[in-house]
């Protein structure tokens, strides 16, 4: 598909605004769990300054999609669904544009970092790596996996570094574990419905393995979580069975569905999963409320 497309009539901030994928931003959630965890949830300064990060992390991760797309521009184009709905393959918004948008970004982000040096090593490590991916990393299978689920651990730091409490340990293998799953499972839903047309690593997977992925990452999840709330907040456990029916739910969704492509909308397209995911945050807050 060309840029001459029916696209080209629509108002140029809209293609800009779905450029920079405002609906992941959910995924900057995790950057809030140190600051439930750490029960300082009631604490002006620290809700100002958890979501003030979750802000900067909200603008490095649509940096990051509009570079991923302006370098997938080409794959994209021959993509049946992508073509359609990414403003760059569609011509919904030129690449000269793209890469100003880009600039804006990046400049925004730098000024914040000025203003909050604090998390500065977190987002500058998560633009970085997510540079290496876009060029390089995005290619070499499990790494590529490992790639976007070190993402999500980066959230969760910039989380506790802003807030300068600890991470915990715990926290950290079962972020990491959560966002294996998540990433195995996206993988596997990619080679289910396009084979290895959308991603050139995905010659290199099969269903079988990126399905042992997932079940050895939701496993790990499930373990550590369990032994971090048993161990260190013990009156969390009454949400261990939460947090096993968010992953029966989601795998449901997956298997049934047609879900996981896009966590995002698995999540926002579910009302169980998303009365889950409310009822453990609520019974989190009462269960640490300070």
């Amino acid at each position: 598909m060309t840029e001459n497309t029916p696209y080209k009539a629509k108002s140029l901030p809209l293609g800009l605004v779905n450029l920079i994928r405002p609906k992941q931003w959910i995924k900057n959630l995790f950057v809030m769990a140190p600051l439930v965890f750490s029960s300082s949830f009631m604490n002006v300064k620290s809700i100002t300054l958890s979501v003030i990060a979750m802000g900067i992390f909200c603008l490095a991760s649509s940096a990051v999609y509009v570079l991923n797309d302006i370098n997938d521009i080409e794959k994209d184009r021959s993509h049946p669904k992508k073509r359609l709905k990414r403003p760059l393959a569609s011509g919904w918004v030129s690449k000269k544009q793209a890469w100003m948008l880009l600039a804006v970004l990046y400049l925004i982000i730098i000024a914040s970092l000025v203003c909050y040096p604090q998390i500065a090593p977190v987002i500058l490590g998560y633009l970085a790596l997510n540079i290496a991916y876009s060029y390089k990393l995005k290619h070499v299978p499990v790494v590529d996996i490992f790639c976007i689920a070190i993402g999500f651990v980066l959230r969760t730091m910039a989380g506790a570094m802003i807030l300068g409490v600890e991470l915990s340990q715990w926290m950290f293998i079962t972020t990491l574990c959560l966002a294996l799953y998540l990433a195995s499972i996206k993988r596997q839903q990619e080679l289910l419905k396009s084979g290895s047309e959308s991603r050139d690593v995905l010659e290199k997977y099969s269903v079988q393995l990126v399905s042992r992925y997932s079940e050895i990452s939701a496993t790990g999840a499930l373990v550590f979580y369990s032994l971090y709330v048993i161990s260190e907040h013990p009156g969390l456990t009454v949400t261990i069975p939460l947090v096993l029916f968010g992953l029966f739910r989601y795998w449901y969704n997956v298997d049934s569905l047609e879900g996981g492509e896009s966590p995002t909308d698995s999540l926002l397209s579910d009302f169980p999963l998303m009365l889950t995911i409310l009822a453990w945050v609520g019974t989190c807050l009462y269960v640490l409320w300070p």
